[in-house]
Parts: structure tokens; C-alpha cells; sequence
């Protein structure tokens, strides 16, 4: 089995042989920072590019018309009226840094606190906290197929759901307007293999077995899609 001796060789087997990535971790400092920095982007990117590509004046009756269609057609307008492209886009920028930043961090606690039963674990919070940016990388296959499919799109009348082409919205087409579109939406197979890595970490940097792992990996999603 090769040693992970650099975090970027870390980025890359990350997706292909996760053990010894969370072993190498474990025992190295500041690796976590290219990670990061790598979901960031790719948190990001697909956002800026989308909202750079799509017909604004469609987006925004589209985007009233299924969120806010109880509304009286003033409200409507007024709605309308206060959606400007540059604001849309630092929102969705702001959103797409912040967004993981905060998540990470009620994780990383949340991991903290579930595995401190482990007498073997010396892991404190930070570590847990760089660790959750490894566990997010599938965020960047995402990312890569939504720019893919940005790329070659020739109209720009395209829902947002283009931006999560690996979700169960995107797959089955399932419109905004639709009651199941919010679960939908963040049913994602990438968060399924981001379970999958947090299960493998915990494997890795305690001395609780697979099915305890899993557990504990899969609770917070559980709860938040149930």
C-alpha cells in the first residue's frame, strides 16, 4: 500500500483509496488547508458561472413565479424589482463560502463530541474541523459535471438545478414548484459518499468498528432529510 507523503497526492486519493489519506491526517498538520480551499472554489465556481450564463430576466420570473406565486402580482413585482444580477451573484458567492465554513464547523463539534468516548482518540476539535473539509471533497465532481453541463448548454433558460447535477432534483427533473423539490433538491449522492468518508475516517482515527462509524456518520444527514 503507497504512503501519502503530500496533501495534494492526499487530494487525489482521497476519491480512490480514502484509508490511507485519513491515516496520513492523523498524523500530519496543516494538510487540511488545501482541501479547504479546493471545496471552496468548487463551492463557488458553478454559482458564478451559472448566474453569469442564464437569461437574468427569465431567472427572475421563474424564480417568482414557483417561490413566491401566493403573493399578490405588487408583491410580485416588488420582489422582482429588488432582484438585481450583481446582488444575486454576491449572495450566491457569499452563500457558497459561507456556507461550508459553517456547516464544517457544527460537524466537526458534533464529531468531536461522538467520539470522545474512544479513549484511543486524541483528536480535539480542529483536527475534527480540517478533517470535515476532506470528507467534502465529492463536492468537486459536482462541481466539474455542473460546469461540464454549464459548458455545453446552448439555452439559457436552464433551471439552478443545473448546479446540483448529481441530485435527485436534477436526475429526475423535479420542478421548483414542486412540494418535494426542497428534499429533492438536497438528496445528493455526493452526501452520500461524504457519509461514506466520514465512516472511513472514524474507522481510522478510532477504535470504533465499521457499523458504529457508519452510525455516527449518517445521523446528522438523517436528521437534517428527515
Amino acid at each position: 500500500m503507497s504512503e501519502v507523503t503530500n496533501p495534494f497526492q492526499a487530494c487525489n486519493n482521497i476519491f480512490f483509496k480514502p484509508n490511507g489519506v485519513f491515516r496520513a491526517i492523523d498524523e500530519k498538520n496543516n494538510w487540511s488547508w488545501i482541501p479547504f480551499f479546493v471545496v471552496i472554489l468548487m463551492s463557488v465556481l458553478p454559482a458564478y458561472l451559472y448566474i453569469n450564463f442564464v437569461d437574468f430576466e427569465w431567472y427572475k420570473n421563474m424564480l417568482v413565479d414557483t417561490q413566491y406565486g401566493e403573493l399578490s402580482p405588487a408583491e410580485q413585482d416588488n420582489i422582482r424589482g429588488n432582484m438585481a444580477q450583481p446582488q444575486v451573484m454576491v449572495a450566491m458567492i457569499m452563500f457558497g463560502i459561507l456556507g461550508p465554513i459553517v456547516v464544517n464547523a457544527i460537524l466537526a463539534l458534533y464529531l468531536n463530541l461522538t467520539t470522545k468516548s474512544d479513549e484511543e482518540n486524541l483528536n480535539g476539535y480542529t483536527d475534527w474541523y480540517g478533517f470535515t473539509w476532506w470528507a467534502g471533497m465529492p463536492v468537486v465532481v459536482s462541481a466539474l459535471l455542473g460546469i461540464a453541463l454549464i459548458a455545453i448548454e446552448d439555452n439559457h433558460q436552464v433551471l439552478p438545478t443545473i448546479l446540483s447535477p448529481l441530485s435527485v432534483a436534477y436526475i429526475f427533473n423535479v420542478g421548483m414548484e414542486s412540494d418535494w423539490f426542497g428534499f429533492a433538491q438536497a438528496l445528493r449522492l455526493e452526501t452520500l459518499w461524504s457519509v461514506y468518508l466520514i465512516t472511513v475516517g472514524i474507522t481510522q482515527w478510532t477504535s470504533f468498528d465499521t457499523k458504529k462509524s457508519a452510525i455516527i456518520a449518517a445521523a446528522p444527514f438523517v436528521i437534517i432529510m428527515g
